[in-house]
């Protein structure tokens, strides 16, 4: 099955507490040369975490657009992983292995595919 592992990083305005220094760049490679070699990823990316454009249509069909991350919010997404494995709890295990979860929050999510439902 895929899963999409949704890295959350903590936004700069939270102030929930967590580490320090966020993972480092060796840390993402050592994850990144892991899933490759077990043949699990499908993708992946980091996102920038400074820039960012909400679009929401109105009932009346009014586009409403609004540049820039949300300051309310507590976390923001700063990368993904798509991987191809057997089961959730395998993807658990590998969102465990993610840097990211150590300096903020990796959400797992099943990936919809029409044949099935």
């Amino acid at each position: 099955m895929k899963y999409l592992l949704l890295i959350n990083t903590p936004s700069p305005e939270s102030t929930e507490e967590r580490p320090a220094e966020g993972p480092t760049v060796e840390e993402y490679l050592a994850f990144e040369k892991a899933v490759t070699d077990a043949g699990v990823k499908l993708g992946s990316e980091a996102l920038d975490i400074s820039t960012a454009t909400t679009v929401r249509v109105r009932a009346n069909g009014e586009r409403v657009v609004t540049d820039g991350p949300f300051a309310e919010t507590r976390e923001i997404v700063g990368g993904y992983y798509l991987i191809d494995v057997p089961d959730l709890d395998a993807a658990l295990d590998w969102a465990a292995r993610c840097p990211g979860a150590r300096h903020g929050t990796v959400e797992v999510r099943t990936v919809w595919e029409p044949d099935q439902a």
